[in-house]
């Protein structure tokens, strides 16, 4: 049995603090400003409407220094589109979890809440919907690979979630909410009516509800 310490016996020392993170280099500083605008102009103007010259350009940069960091247009597209991808599962995997914890109790309450949770997530990062929309309308055609890399997996892991937590609701039905769910989102994310949020947002809980029919009139 451990003795208690006698009275006035000095505390054992704290353990050392971790080394601060060392600061961004300059490389690094540069790769994120190039990202960033072309992030913004890829979202904006397409894949095929920007060329690396408009990103230097918004960067600040030459375009020998964007090759320099990123390589090519289609290496720096590729980037971009990983990364959105990427906060997107995040935010999804966020949502996921939280819908799991409510579903059983509240199946109507949880599934607009993830509804709510994904159109948060495109109003704070509207360049992800504006990516993806690009390529509905047939953007970077030669990058055909990044919906079954990406978007698939993802519709998939929210539609086996859904049919597994709502009882009578077929893998069929809650893959197309949740398609309805990214039609109708992305669409109105990219109008970017924000004053019409609070009604758009009361239209997409109804919208889900009925898709899935655990609303009135189902």
């Amino acid at each position: 049995m451990t003795e208690p310490p006698s009275p006035g016996a000095s505390s054992p020392p704290p353990p050392p603090a971790s080394p601060p993170a060392p600061p961004p280099s300059q490389a690094d500083l540069s790769r994120e400003r190039i990202v960033a605008a072309a992030t913004e102009l890829f979202a904006e103007h397409g894949y095929d409407g920007t060329t690396t010259r408009t990103i230097a350009a918004a960067a600040g940069l030459n375009v020998a220094t964007v090759a320099y960091h990123v390589g090519g247009k289609a290496d720096l597209y590729r980037e971009v589109m990983r990364r959105a991808h990427e906060a997107e599962r995040a935010a999804v995997a966020a949502a996921l979890g939280e819908f799991a914890g409510r579903a059983g109790a509240d199946p109507a309450g949880a599934a607009a809440g993830f509804a709510d949770r994904y159109l948060d997530f495109c109003l704070e990062r509207p360049d992800v919907p504006a990516l993806w929309m690009r390529r509905w309308l047939a953007d970077a055609a030669e990058f055909a690979g990044l919906e079954e890399e990406y978007a698939r997996p993802l519709l998939e892991s929210v539609r086996d979630a859904l049919a597994a937590a709502l009882p009578g609701v077929p893998p069929e039905r809650a893959e197309l909410a949740v398609w309805t769910v990214l039609w109708t989102v992305h669409g109105f994310c990219r109008s970017m009516i924000r004053a019409q949020v609070p009604r758009f947002r009361v239209h997409l809980r109804g919208l889900v509800l009925r898709e899935l029919g655990l609303g009135a009139g189902s």
